[in-house]
């Protein structure tokens, strides 16, 4: 078998609370392989966002080891961080963290730009108009919905054709017709380009739509289950 995308050993995190360090999460150990979809679930404060930014580099483990395509990112500095995610990762948050000084063009194609591509706004036109938003592209977020915005977001993410998709509870601030339709776009941007998509919800539905489920609660890992069995 391929080498994992993701694999922890023992990983943990403690962040420094009021009253001292606070143990987020507890020596958490799993792989993910190249695509594969992967529900990370769980009540509120069980550690699933945080488990997601050890992931993606944006929280560095205090303990254990995190490799991500077969490098360490807990070896990495902040500058190796930056550079690792912009050419390997696309992430999607629950809010929606566009540049509001930016058109929805521009602010898909500036992370191109950033990474040396000069066909930037050209590929940036074309995952726009790949969400539904090609008459939109010169708009900015503050004439966009929150659905349109989030869909600006995810065509920024997959914009750069990274290897890896991180989703943390993208339709979080949506309605329900608008969350399926997010849903249905970060699948398809899966489907299309091949990326292993590792996405934080609390949604059952969606849960179910990711090859594997990864069940935490109070910072630790409880089990897996495979959707196909589970069905």
């Amino acid at each position: 078998m391929a080498d994992p995308v993701f694999s922890l050993v023992d990983a943990r995190l403690s962040l420094d609370g009021n009253a001292g360090p606070v143990d987020i999460l507890h020596g958490i150990t799993l792989e993910i392989h190249a695509g594969e979809t992967v529900g990370l679930t769980g009540p509120s404060g069980s550690g699933k966002s945080s488990l997601l930014m050890l992931m993606g580099g944006l929280e560095r483990a205090t303990g254990g080891k995190v490799m991500a395509l077969g490098h360490d990112l807990t070896a990495m500095n902040e500058d190796q961080l930056a550079r690792f995610r912009r050419d390997h990762m696309g992430v999607v948050f629950q809010s929606f963290h566009l540049i509001p000084t930016m058109t929805a063009l521009e602010n898909v194609a500036t992370p191109l730009e950033l990474a040396g591509h000069r066909d930037a706004f050209d590929r940036a036109a074309a995952d726009l108009e790949a969400v539904g938003l090609a008459h939109r592209a010169d708009h900015y977020p503050s004439q966009l919905s929150g659905g349109e915005q989030q869909r600006v977001a995810l065509a920024r993410a997959a914009a750069p054709r990274p290897r890896i998709l991180l989703a943390d509870e993208p339709t979080g601030n949506l309605d329900g017709a608008n969350g399926q339709a997010i849903i249905d776009m970060l699948f398809g941007l899966r489907d299309r380009h091949g990326a292993t998509l590792v996405l934080v919800t609390h949604a059952p539905e969606l849960a179910a739509r990711c090859d594997r489920e990864l069940r935490l609660r109070d910072g630790r890992l409880l089990g897996a289950v495979m959707q196909d069995a589970a069905q």
